[in-house]
């Protein structure tokens, strides 16, 4: 294609575009509202997905030392808890520590008061980088010497909780945005199919006097890639001020301001991206599905 018959589609899509000023303005209007749709269920399931990551980095394994052994060599034992696959951090709880955390939580129950410290054994505090590998590393940190069997406490009922969760979220918010998706091209072919209704003895014509498909196409391809980029823009600016609204909503409340939101400048380049790549791929679609049926003549 030479630069000659690009200027050229590229000047015959923005004409198209705005001398169907109300039907162009109805396309973009239900792409913008598509596209908010689309990334207001994403920054959901961006949102949600943050909040677990952070639920499941507070789940942490207590492994317990053997009683035999002295302070210095259950400290001993942390380069071997370390060397272990899925294991992010160890943590050092001695008994004494243990006894003051225990203390400090009970300390109006006179039943707990006075439990001397050789009561409560050394432990280690164990972060996992995955907590789907949770019953592998249980076992694993049971093999260690100075550990042992049934010295290791974990959450595996509520990991695979979490685990069902996140998945499930997950794939519920991909069917939705692949739903919507498929919406808004089937919208958009229709409404730039009205517009090129219109233009149906036009087309017959340039047919007719031997102008191939692809030269027939590509303006309406034009036309359908700048309402597409023209609503990705407005959709963008819209999803941002939407966001902050919310999330000052969130923060402003005293009864949900425990949730976490993500701050909108950590991820507005993936939104606009996303927005920009959505919005041409839909008008693109569009047009390419609404212009097939006038040149079959």
């Amino acid at each position: 294609m030479s630069k000659h018959n690009l200027f050229y589609f590229a000047r015959e899509g923005a004409f198209n575009m705005f001398s169907h000023g109300f039907m162009s303005f109805a396309a973009v209007g239900i792409t913008v509202a598509c596209l908010l749709i689309m990334g207001t269920f994403t920054l959901v399931a961006v949102n949600a997905n943050a909040m677990l990551a952070e639920l499941e980095s507070q789940n942490q394994m207590l492994a317990f030392v053997d009683k035999e052994l002295s302070e210095e060599e259950a400290r001993a034992l942390e380069d071997d808890l370390m060397a272990i696959d899925n294991v992010a951090k160890v943590t050092f709880i001695s008994n004494e520590e243990a006894a003051l955390v225990f203390r400090s939580r009970y300390e109006n129950n006179e039943l707990f008061q006075g439990v001397p410290d050789d009561n409560f054994r050394h432990r280690f505090a164990i972060d996992l980088e995955d907590i789907g590998y949770m019953s592998q590393t249980k076992k694993a940190l049971e093999d260690v010497p100075g550990i042992g069997e049934g010295n290791v406490t974990a959450y595996e009922d509520e990991a695979a909780g979490f685990i069902t969760i996140r998945n499930v979220a997950g794939i519920v918010c991909i069917v939705l945005i692949a739903v919507l998706f498929v919406v808004s091209v089937f919208i958009m072919a229709n409404t730039i199919k009205l517009t090129t209704f219109d233009r149906r003895d036009e087309i017959a014509i340039m047919k007719m006097v031997g102008a191939t498909n692809s030269f027939i196409r590509w303006p309406f391809v034009y036309e359908g890639f700048l309402m597409g980029l023209f609503s990705s823009v407005i959709g963008f600016f819209l999803q941002w001020g939407l966001y902050e609204a919310v999330s000052r909503a969130v923060a402003s409340n005293d009864t949900i301001n425990l949730i976490s939101v993500v701050p909108f400048e950590q991820m507005w380049v993936y939104v606009a991206v996303i927005f920009a790549v959505s919005g041409m791929l839909i008008g693109v679609g569009g047009s390419l599905s609404a212009i097939r049926r006038f040149l079959q003549v």
